[in-house]
């Protein structure tokens, strides 16, 4: 089992930024990937960003490139979500997710289907 809390999230101003974190813990050796997902009220699940492959590799869904960036500290097991230049369009609960994906399938990183392992999430509100 893996476990994943997320923390960091708030209340901020259009413009203003925000860090997320999420704490990995448990078997995190059957993992390999942590994305980054929100939900905003009445609207899908979608990817928002995603790391794998020891933290050395990054993609972002279109609306957020540019202002958030997504990281990793292998030391403390945990995943970041530097979020920027926020939009009201933003607000959203945030969560992250694991799950393991072979070499072909990270493309597939950004969907919610393939992941196992999800956190309670945090709530991220931006006022215009």
């Amino acid at each position: 089992q893996v476990q994943l809390v997320e923390s960091g999230g708030g209340s901020v101003q259009a413009g203003g930024s925000l860090r997320l974190s999420c704490a990995v813990s448990g078997s995190t050796y059957s993992t390999n990937c942590i994305t980054w997902f929100r939900q905003a009220p009445g609207k899908e699940r979608e990817g928002v960003a995603t790391i794998y492959n020891g933290g050395k590799n990054s993609y972002y869904t279109d609306s957020v490139k540019g202002r958030f960036t997504i990281s990793q500290d292998n030391a403390k097991n945990t995943v970041y979500l530097q979020m920027n230049s926020l939009k009201p369009e933003d607000t959203a609960m945030y969560y992250c997710a694991a799950t393991y994906f072979g070499s072909s399938g990270v493309g597939y990183a950004l969907e919610p289907r393939y992941f196992h392992y999800w956190g309670q999430g945090t709530q991220v509100t931006v006022s215009s």
